[in-house]
C-alpha cells in the first residue's frame, strides 16, 4: 500500500443521507454548490440545540482528508461557531474527526481531518456534522456548501478497508480477554486467547500484572520498572511530559549609556538594539546578526557568534561599504542551510525619507564561505515582487530553492503625520497598505505573487504586520499566525501547502488566549523543529493590556503540531531588576533563534517598552533549553506511587506493619522539601484508622476481591508510562454496551 502523499488526492462527490429528527430542517436541493450570494442556498435547522446533525453518503468509500465549508458573502448569525465533524464506515458508529469552528466572514476555511487509525488509514462512507454553537446565541444552524478532499481510488481505499475491518475484530477480542482478566475468568481466557492466538498486550505488560497483580510482589515490581526506565522503554512518556525551560544567561547587559558601535566593538559583541535580524547556520554553529535600531539611529553592522567558543566576532562595521545593504531595522533575514547564503530584504524608513527615489525595495545576499555581499536588485517591485515593505515574515525553501514573503507594510511617499518607529502604531492619515505572499525562485531570479488583499473572492489569508511564518520542510508547508492588521489584532492560524496552495485553518485561540494559545497579539518571534514537529512562540507585544509597559509580558508556548494543541511553558511573571539574571526582562522587538541540532533557543536584545526611557535597547544574550523530566525524575515518581499502593494494602492487613513501612521505605523516598509531597506523606496516615470491624468468609472474599481491584488500578496506571502499541485497550467493554 502506497503512502497517502503518494497517492493523488480529489474532491470527493456526496449526497444528503440524514438530518437530525430532532426538528424540521430545511435542505437545498444541493449543498455542494456555492453559492455564496444566494442566501436560501444552504442546509439550515430549526432550532439551535446542539441535537442538529447532517449526514453526508460518500459516493464510495474513500480516505477523507480535508473538509472546505463555504459561506455566504457577508457575515451571518448563523455560521457555525463550533462544530465537530464524525466519520465511519456506519452511519450508526463514527469516529471523531474533527472539533473547530467557523470564523464569522466570507472566507471559505478548509480544515484537516483525522484520517488515520492505529496508523493506518481510516476509511468513510459517512460524515457527520454536529453543529454546537452559532455565531447569534439564539439563531439556527447554517451550513452554505461543503466541499470534502480525499483518496477515492480503490486499489488504495480497499487494502484499508480489509486492514480496518480486521483491526476492528482483533479490537473487539482484546477487549474481550481484557474484561476476562479483570473478572478473574481464567479458563475463559486462557481459551479465547489460544483460538483467536491475539495477544492482549505486549509480553512485558503480561508480565508485570503476573508479578504485581496475581502475586503481589511490590518489590519486584519496582525493579521491574526501574529496569524499564534504564532500558529506555518510558522515553516516548518522557518525550511527551511538559517541557521545563531553563534560561542561562550569556553576556549580561551593559551599562545603559554604552550605545555606541565604538564601546560595542571594544567589548566585541554586539550593542544594545531592537527590529534586528538574526539566523543560524547549522554547519557551523553560529549565529549571524544584522543591523537594527539602537534608539537613534539604524544599524549596519554584521556579527557572528560562534555557539561551542561562545565569542562573538565583528564582521563587518558598516555593510554598505562592502557592497552590502545599507543601515536598516524591521527587516528580515532568511538563510538557506544547503548553500550557506543569507538573503535580507526589507527595512523600515522614517516618514521624513519616504520620497519615491528611496522607496525602492533593495535585496541582498550574503554569501557565508566568501564572507561578501551581492545585491541581486535594487528594486524588487519593478521584477514583479513586493514593493519596500517592513515587519513582514521570509521563510526559505532550500529543496526547491524558493523564497516565500508574505505582508508586511508597503511604504508610500510620506502624507500626513508622523509614525512611531515602534510597533503597532499607525497613526498616518493614510490607510495602511499591506503587501500579499510572494514566492522568489533563486536559480531564475523571478518573482510571483501568489495572492494579496484584491485577489478575486478576497485572499485565503489576510495580509497583516507583526506576524510569524515558518517553513515545515517535511511536510512542506507554511504555517502562518497572529499579527496586526490597522487596529485589528490576528489570533488565527493557517496552514499553506506550498506544492497544492490549499489553505486550512488550523484553529482561532481566543483573543485572551487563556489556556488555549498565546494571547492576541503581535512582534512575537517563532520558530520550528521539523523533527519533533514542535512549533515555539515567545510573545512580544499583547493587546490584553492598553499600557505599552503592561502589554510587554513576555511568555513561551509550544505548539504540538501532531496535536494541534498549545501549551504555555513559561510567563515572565517576576517584577523588578533583581530577577533579570535569572531570566530575561519582558521585551519586544527582540530576535530568537533555534539550534535545531542541540534543540536550544538563543535570544538577542530587543525593546524593553519603558515609558520613561523609550529610547533604551537591549543588548542581553540569553540561551533556552526545554527539558524534559528525566528518567531518574521519573523513576522515583513510579516508585513513590508503588509504595503508596503497597502501603494502603499493608494498612488493610496490619496496621503495625503499615506504619513501620510509613516511617522506614515511604519516608526514605519523599522529598519533605515538597510541600505537596510533604502534605500528601502526612495524610497517609491517616488511612491507618480506617477498615472494616467485622469478620468471616464473605469479608476474606470481599477482601481478596477488593485487593485484586486496587493491585488492578495500580497496573493500570503503571500502564500509561509504557507506549500506546504495548498496553491493553483503554477503554472498558462494559462502557461499550448501549443502554
Amino acid at each position: 500500500m502506497g503512502s497517502l502523499r503518494e497517492v493523488t488526492q480529489r474532491k470527493l462527490g456526496y449526497y444528503i443521507h440524514k438530518c437530525s429528527s430532532y426538528s424540521t430542517t430545511y435542505v437545498p436541493e444541493n449543498i455542494q454548490e456555492n453559492k455564496s450570494h444566494d442566501q436560501s442556498s444552504r442546509w439550515s435547522s430549526n432550532s439551535n440545540n446542539p441535537s442538529q446533525y447532517l449526514i453526508l453518503k460518500l459516493q464510495k468509500v474513500a480516505i477523507v482528508k480535508n473538509i472546505t465549508f463555504g459561506k455566504y458573502e457577508k457575515t451571518h448569525v448563523c455560521n457555525l461557531k463550533k462544530f465537530k465533524i464524525y466519520g465511519g464506515l456506519h452511519d450508526e458508529n463514527m469516529l471523531e474527526l474533527l472539533e473547530s469552528g467557523l470564523k464569522n466572514n466570507s472566507t471559505p476555511e478548509t480544515f484537516e481531518l483525522r484520517h488515520e487509525v492505529g496508523g493506518q488509514p481510516l476509511p468513510c462512507r459517512y460524515i457527520k456534522i454536529v453543529p454546537l454553537q452559532s455565531w447569534g446565541p439564539s439563531f439556527n444552524f447554517s451550513i452554505w456548501f461543503v466541499e470534502l478532499h480525499g483518496i477515492s481510488d480503490w486499489n488504495f481505499v480497499k487494502p484499508c478497508i480489509d486492514w480496518f475491518n480486521l483491526y476492528r475484530e482483533r479490537e473487539v477480542i482484546r477487549h474481550c480477554l481484557k474484561h476476562f482478566r479483570q473478572m478473574r475468568y481464567t479458563n475463559a481466557l486462557e481459551a479465547l486467547a489460544k483460538e483467536t492466538q491475539v495477544q492482549l498486550e505486549d509480553p512485558h505488560l503480561t508480565k508485570l500484572h503476573e508479578i504485581l497483580v496475581e502475586h503481589g510482589d511490590f518489590q519486584g515490581t519496582e525493579d521491574f520498572m526501574s529496569e524499564a526506565v534504564s532500558c529506555g522503554m518510558f522515553n516516548a512518556y518522557i518525550g511527551q511530559q511538559e517541557y521545563i525551560p531553563e534560561w542561562i544567561l550569556m553576556h549580561a547587559p551593559q551599562h545603559p549609556d554604552v550605545t555606541n558601535s565604538s564601546e560595542a566593538k571594544r567589548e566585541c559583541r554586539p550593542g544594545m538594539r531592537g527590529g534586528h535580524q538574526m539566523c543560524l547556520d547549522p554547519s557551523s554553529e553560529t549565529i549571524y546578526l544584522f543591523g537594527g535600531w539602537d534608539g537613534n539611529q539604524d544599524l549596519s553592522d554584521m556579527w557572528e557568534y560562534h555557539i561551542p567558543s561562545q565569542e562573538w566576532t565583528l564582521c563587518c562595521p558598516d555593510t554598505s561599504q562592502e557592497g552590502g545593504p545599507s543601515a536598516r531595522s524591521c527587516h528580515k533575514f532568511c538563510l538557506d542551510p544547503e548553500r550557506r547564503q543569507i538573503f535580507t530584504l526589507g527595512r523600515y524608513l522614517d516618514v521624513n525619507f519616504r520620497s519615491p527615489p528611496n522607496l525602492k525595495s533593495d535585496f541582498y545576499v550574503y554569501d557565508i564561505e566568501s564572507n561578501t555581499w551581492t545585491l541581486i536588485t535594487e528594486d524588487t517591485g519593478s521584477m514583479g515582487g513586493p514593493q519596500l515593505i517592513y515587519d513582514h515574515q521570509m521563510c526559505m525553501d532550500s529543496e526547491r530553492r524558493t523564497i516565500y514573503v508574505f505582508g508586511g507594510r508597503v511604504l508610500t511617499p510620506s502624507v500626513g503625520a508622523p509614525e512611531d518607529r515602534n510597533p503597532g502604531n499607525v497613526a498616518s492619515s493614510q490607510d495602511p497598505v499591506f503587501s500579499g505572499l510572494y514566492c522568489y525562485h533563486v536559480p531564475t531570479n523571478t518573482w510571483k505573487l501568489l495572492w494579496d488583499d484584491s485577489a478575486p473572492g478576497g485572499p485565503r489569508i489576510k495580509s497583516r504586520v507583526g506576524h510569524s511564518m515558518l517553513f515545515h520542510p517535511v511536510c512542506r508547508r507554511l504555517f502562518i499566525f497572529a499579527g496586526q492588521r490597522g487596529k485589528e489584532y490576528l489570533n488565527d492560524f493557517y496552514t499553506l501547502d506550498v506544492d497544492t496552495q490549499i489553505v486550512q485553518a488550523v484553529c482561532d485561540w481566543g483573543v485572551s488566549g487563556a489556556g488555549d494559545g498565546p494571547a492576541s497579539g503581535f512582534t512575537q518571534r517563532a520558530t520550528i523543529d521539523p523533527d519533533l514537529n514542535e512549533i515555539y512562540v515567545l510573545s512580544g507585544l499583547s493587546k490584553d493590556k492598553e499600557k505599552r509597559e503592561e502589554s510587554v509580558q513576555n511568555s513561551f508556548w509550544v505548539y504540538y503540531i501532531k496535536k494541534n494543541q498549545w501549551s504555555c511553558i513559561y510567563r515572565n511573571e517576576n517584577t523588578g531588576e533583581q530577577y533579570w539574571h535569572i531570566e530575561p526582562c519582558p521585551r519586544f522587538a527582540h530576535q530568537l533563534v533555534y539550534d535545531r541540532t542541540n534543540k536550544v533557543h538563543y535570544l538577542f536584545g530587543g525593546n524593553p517598552g519603558r515609558t520613561g526611557l523609550p529610547k533604551l535597547r537591549l543588548d542581553d544574550f540569553w540561551r533556552l533549553r526545554l527539558c524534559h523530566p528525566t528518567p531518574q525524575q521519573l523513576d522515583h515518581t513510579i516508585k513513590l506511587m508503588i509504595r503508596k499502593y503497597r502501603f494502603v494494602e499493608l494498612a488493610s492487613k496490619d496496621r503495625f506493619a503499615a506504619l513501620e513501612y510509613l516511617q522506614t521505605d515511604l519516608s526514605d523516598i519523599i522529598d519533605h522539601s515538597n510541600k505537596d509531597q510533604t502534605k500528601e506523606f502526612q495524610q497517609l496516615a491517616a488511612v491507618l484508622f480506617q477498615g472494616s470491624d467485622g469478620s468471616g468468609d464473605a469479608d476474606i472474599d470481599t477482601a481478596d476481591s477488593e485487593q485484586y481491584r486496587q493491585r488492578s488500578n495500580l497496573f493500570h496506571k503503571l500502564g500509561t508510562f509504557f507506549p500506546s502499541g504495548m498496553t491493553q485497550p483503554h477503554s472498558s467493554l462494559i462502557d461499550l454496551i448501549p443502554l
